[in-house]
């Protein structure tokens, strides 16, 4: 099998032809060379280490989401931006291929500067002399520079695009500036065409790792990374209290090192990000380590990971162990001036507190198929076929129809595609509750929590909290609908969306549970303090302190949870969800109930 003949990708290069509006000869010349030439250079390489697309393979997978993500913008502008119509016809396919170009070449520098690819023969491979033609391996080069691979990507143009494409495009002299600075990896001087692909990146990453794609794709201009630091700087300076003298405090500021106690910091940026309506946040604190490490917002120690321990010594008989965030005080306090006194204390590092280093990955090229598997932790070995890439079908039909044998794994494509407006399966976790107050919650399991080790310290000491804790469950179930109501009037919360928690059915609002209880904790870390004390979950308390509030319709069997039935184009699945009395609780203009959602009734199996 060709690296672009699984099923997927089958499906991308489809949906990247029928926005591109080609004939079948154009469409190969355009854009499914350059999409071959890509995938024979990057191979089964990740897209990165830890954090999005990460597996064998990933590097292809990344390049086609993105290619397709930013037709998909592209098609939003009529360009170039204040032509006269007669102008912007005639450059509308130069503007499409750029957009596309300028996508394919976003990571492809990772290949130069991120990985160290070691060939059969014991030689290192260059990309700039052409694809790989013999077993490799490959390993990530320890303490990469983050924004290289964007510049790097200049290096590797020829391996991509014929001169024939680059000598076509040449003729614009706006597009191709615009073009130019995408290659050089500088986005903030690249005018439209750089706000393209920032955003058809972020949308790409979202899918993977489980975000909204189009809350994506509308998000602000702002980087990802930028964000990050954005929020760190606001909860250092608004949030944290940093070298407490009695001991515990949020974080320590040394001399060349802010250090930040990792969950809470961790829990903190997150309710941030979500607040701000960034999605696509991992929901757990591993991969958002990983994310941070990604970034460059945080100092990874001597083994390349992003956790190091720590003991605090106040010297005056408090002494403590913790594992830490590391992050330059330059990151937070751009003028020196400003920045606060170092700690008093001592902050000693332990040595040798990070796990072993991950083994190379190793890779074979023989004659048979790939063997579609999923690679182990320790060691993969990834079989690819000879020759790489099959020379472009005269029939673009024959990449357009993947096999109804691998309906499984492409029906997360519909999202992509827009063909299917149903919420994931993995929200449906809850099962209907009596509609009764809760007597008694103690027993009931508490949240896992995220970091596994039992020591070092990984919390933030229970005598150091600024937050509001409300006293009566009326008032977090108020706070809780007043957080719907403003995230949805702000967009921070979207209605009627593939991955939405809030969807109107039967007249009336529906909230998806226990996902929407399970965000609200997201945002609000500080409930999770007031369920442990109760000896159950965060969500929990929030759902029954809802329910308290008696807003929801119960069912003709005096339940509080009803059946929803998604109907999608492929498959048809159920959820748990609250229906509301009046939906004018959170919609000041009620929208027209989603047409893939259908309360199940009881003549139907379900609860009415």
């Amino acid at each position: 099998m060709e690296l672009l003949g699984t099923p997927r990708r089958r499906q991308l290069l489809e949906n990247i032809w029928q926005r591109a509006s080609l004939s079948k000869q154009q469409f190969e010349e355009i854009y499914r060379r350059p999409l071959a030439n890509y995938a024979e250079l990057v191979q089964q390489l990740p897209a990165s280490e830890n954090h999005h697309h990460a597996h064998p393979g990933g590097m292809i997978d990344h390049g086609l989401e993105i290619v397709a993500y930013a037709l998909k913008v592209r098609q939003t502008y009529l360009l170039p931006i204040g032509a006269a119509p007669e102008s912007q016809s005639a450059q509308a396919e130069a503007w499409s291929a750029a957009a596309a170009y300028g996508a394919l070449a976003h990571d492809i520098g990772k290949i130069v500067v991120d990985l160290q690819v070691e060939l059969q023969d014991g030689s290192t491979w260059h990309p700039w002399n052409g694809p790989i033609n013999q077993p490799y391996r490959f390993k990530y080069v320890k303490s990469r520079e983050y924004q290289l691979h964007g510049a790097a990507s200049a290096l590797l143009i020829h391996q991509l695009l014929p001169r024939t494409a680059l000598d076509w495009l040449s003729r614009f002299p706006e597009l191709w500036a615009q073009l130019i600075y995408l290659f050089a990896g500088q986005y903030e001087h690249a005018g439209i065409l750089g706000e393209i692909i920032v955003k058809a990146d972020q949308a790409s990453v979202a899918q993977e790792l489980g975000g909204n794609p189009d809350r994506a794709l509308a998000a602000p201009k702002q980087s990802l990374q930028r964000q990050l630091a954005d929020g760190l700087r606001f909860l250092v300076k608004d949030k944290f209290k940093l070298n407490q003298p009695g001991g515990p405090s949020d974080g320590w500021l040394t001399q060349d090192a802010l250090w930040l106690v990792s969950k809470p910091a961790a829990d903190q940026l997150r309710a941030y990000l979500l607040a701000q309506g960034i999605e696509g946040v991992p929901s757990s604190n591993a991969p958002f380590f990983n994310m941070l490490q990604d970034q460059a917002v945080i100092q990874t120690n001597a083994e390349d990971k992003a956790i190091w321990t720590a003991t605090i010594d106040n010297g005056a008989g408090w002494r403590n162990k913790f594992t830490l965030l590391k992050i330059a005080p330059a990151l937070i306090w751009a003028d020196p001036a400003e920045r606060p006194d170092s700690y008093s204390g001592s902050l000693v590092v332990e040595e040798g507190n990070a796990s072993p280093e991950k083994p190379e990955t190793t890779c074979e090229i023989p004659n048979d198929p790939i063997e579609q598997r999923q690679a182990p932790e320790a060691k993969m070995t990834l079989r690819q076929p000879a020759p790489t890439i099959a020379k472009p079908s005269n029939d673009i039909q024959a990449i357009a129809k993947p096999s109804t044998d691998d309906q499984e794994e492409t029906d997360d494509l519909y999202a992509l595609l827009g063909n299917i407006n149903s919420p994931p399966e993995e929200l449906d976790t809850s099962h209907d509750s009596p509609a009764v107050s809760p007597a008694n919650t103690r027993g009931e399991e508490n949240l896992q929590q995220p970091l596994g080790t039992k020591e070092p310290i990984d919390c933030a000491p229970e005598a150091i909290e600024d937050v509001f804790m409300p006293s009566r469950s009326t008032d977090l179930g108020q706070g809780f609908v007043d957080w719907m109501k403003s995230g949805i009037t702000a967009r921070r919360l979207f209605i009627n969306d593939t991955k939405a928690l809030v969807h109107t059915v039967d007249g009336t609002a529906m909230l998806v549970t226990p996902g929407i209880f399970k965000r609200y904790v997201q945002e609000h870390p500080e409930v999770e303090k007031l369920a442990q004390a109760k000896e159950t979950a965060g969500w929990k308390l929030v759902q029954r302190a809802f329910e308290k509030q008696g807003l929801h319709r119960k069912t003709s069997k005096n339940l509080n949870i009803w059946t929803i039935k998604v109907s999608g184009p492929r498959k048809t699945k159920e959820l748990k969800a609250y229906l509301l009395q009046d939906p004018k609780l959170l919609f000041p203009v009620q929208p027209l109930d989603n047409p893939s959602l259908t309360v199940i009734t009881d003549a139907e199996g379900g609860v009415e």
